[in-house]
């Protein structure tokens, strides 16, 4: 069609971004394809045969058509339903995600979220698995069907009581919660995974004389006045917060990063990206 407009096969190769031979050799293979000349080539112009001229509306609709039909399935996948599957550490699905979905609802209201809040392991099976679109999860060990962008990195905090004795401390060291009785998650957890190996290096060791399942209760047995414990420091609360305060923890200061987690060539929907698009700009401290 451009070169029926233009009349020139350097023109419309110029206006296509095309080498004038490899526009040549397709206008070629057209042409082979239908058995007959579209175009008459002399040596100042190029014009239309009568079957060209035929042929052009008819190409100019194929054309219009399936431009339309891009941007109706784009809007189709973007706007009008769907749903974004996300696999989302618990920490990450309390402290930030509510926001993000807040305002992606409000730019599309119709495309459901199905939120699963699972432990780092867990989350990162469901991505592989392709039950989640994709997750937020700790960065550890690297998987070879898995990409992982970083988002945020955090430190690990000594969460206890404000009536504690470590509460108004500056710092505490590892060492010194060998003398206290610490909650601790689970052994295969990714967070007891992370520290058991961060300090492993140590003398003298914490010893978990409480273990459960979830951080989340391991803060309410801190609030209990049970014992003191570890968190990343999303987990916890607010400063104002009337119970609990959180004091560093040093020498090692311990660190966890977090991050968005892809099946490894796998491509996200339109939906979905736009989803990461807003979890992106919100994220605090990129």
């Amino acid at each position: 069609m451009k070169i029926a407009e233009l009349g020139s096969f350097h023109e419309a190769a110029e206006a296509l971004h095309l080498s004038q031979p490899a526009l040549s050799r397709r206008i070629k293979k057209l042409e082979e394809g239908l058995g007959t000349s579209l175009l008459e080539r002399t040596t100042r112009r190029v014009s239309l045969t009568s079957v060209g001229r035929d042929f052009l509306p008819k190409a100019r609709r194929l054309l219009d058509d399936f431009e339309d039909s891009i941007l109706s399935i784009r809007e189709l996948a973007e706007r009008q339903t769907g749903q974004v599957t996300l696999a989302c550490i618990p920490t990450a699905a309390f402290y930030f995600l509510p926001s993000v979905i807040r305002d992606y609802n409000e730019q599309y209201p119709k495309i459901r979220i199905r939120l699963l809040d699972l432990s780092a392991n867990d989350g990162l099976e469901a991505v592989l698995r392709g039950e989640a679109d994709f997750g937020i999860n700790m960065m550890s060990g690297q998987h070879p069907d898995i990409e992982f962008v970083s988002l945020v990195q955090e430190h690990f905090v000594l969460a206890c009581r404000r009536d504690h004795p470590l509460a108004n401390r500056a710092s505490v060291t590892w060492t010194e919660l060998a003398d206290y009785r610490l909650i601790g998650v689970g052994r295969l957890s990714g967070n007891r995974m992370l520290l058991d190996h961060a300090l492993s290096g140590l003398n003298l060791r914490p010893k978990w004389f409480y273990e459960v399942q979830h951080l989340s209760t391991s803060l309410g047995m801190v609030e209990a006045g049970l014992g003191v414990s570890a968190m990343p420091s999303l987990a916890m609360p607010n400063a104002d917060h009337p119970t609990l305060v959180s004091v560093p923890l040093i020498e090692p200061q311990v660190t966890r990063t977090l991050g968005l987690v892809y099946r490894r060539g796998a491509s996200l929907s339109p939906a979905a990206e736009k989803f990461v698009s807003i979890l992106l700009q919100k994220w605090p401290n990129r």
